[in-house]
């Protein structure tokens, strides 16, 4: 892993942290419940801290989010430099609407899920894919939220049934959706269902994003690269676009009970 500046400056400030409170390396671990050779690999810079380990780590040493903040700033580093700026555009969104015809969309995917999609193709190093894995799952930080913006998700009914990882890895996933569509009330999953046929979304995925000034921007996201675009006038075509997949989409609930369903299936 190519050391940052800002991976240093956590790793630093992570061993004064924990020399000022007279702790081991062991005993940190212990506290934070993670093993004690990633608390060696993040202190040499070996390993990207996770949000939840900076998070704990704050807890411990009582530092007011200051890892937190350091690690966050890490992740912006990790993300691939096309995707940075949609990046703070989904943090700062009001409300989100993706549609997705392949994969569970990455702000939903779990860990095991996020890794097979990013190993399987065999392009990344076993490196790269954990930075990737990890900078993914720091993104879902805004579901997690006391207040998440509105988040709208549209799946093709393939993606349930499309093998990603083994069994149990797609058991766990669709269950995760499950979860979330039932617990977070900010987040609605709608299935289109095979029976729908052709439609418009089967031209590849999308999301529109709208900002905290009401304004809406739309993102699709690409091999090596990804597009951006604010134009009224394509905005205004790709909100018809979602519209039309919308309504052929099952409602929440009966999306989320053919979810549950098709998970029984990955048993």
């Amino acid at each position: 892993m190519e050391r940052s500046p800002m991976l240093e400056h956590f790793a630093e400030e992570l061993r004064l942290a924990r020399a000022a409170a007279g702790m081991s390396q062991a005993a940190l671990a212990e506290t934070i419940n993670y093993s004690q050779p990633m608390v060696a690999k993040v202190e040499g810079c070996e390993r990207r801290p996770s949000i939840d380990f900076a998070r704990r780590c704050d807890a411990v040493f009582n530092t007011d989010g200051r890892l937190v903040r350091i690690q966050k700033r890490i992740s912006r580093e990790i993300v691939v430099h096309y995707f940075r700026e949609w990046a703070g555009v989904e943090q700062e969104a009001k409300a989100l609407r993706s549609f997705e015809p392949a994969y569970v969309p990455g702000l939903l995917q779990t860990e095991a899920y996020a890794r097979a999609v990013l190993s399987g193709p065999g392009l990344l190093s076993a490196e790269e894919v954990e930075e990737q894995v990890t900078a993914r799952l720091d993104r879902q930080e805004i579901v997690a939220r006391a207040k998440p913006p509105l988040l709208t998700f549209v799946l093709d009914e393939y993606v349930l049934r499309r093998p990603v990882g083994d069994r149990a890895v797609m058991r766990e996933q669709l269950l995760h959706l499950v979860k979330t569509g039932t617990n977070v009330p900010q987040v609605r999953i709608h299935v289109v269902p095979a029976s729908a046929g052709a439609y418009a979304g089967l031209d590849g995925s999308f999301v529109l994003a709208t900002s905290p000034a009401g304004e809406t921007l739309v993102y699709f996201d690409g091999h090596r690269h990804g597009q951006m675009d604010d134009r009224a006038e394509y905005v205004n075509y790709m909100i018809d676009v979602w519209e039309t997949v919308r309504s052929v989409a099952l409602p929440h609930q009966q999306s989320l009970d053919l979810i549950a369903e098709v998970a029984e299936t990955w048993i």
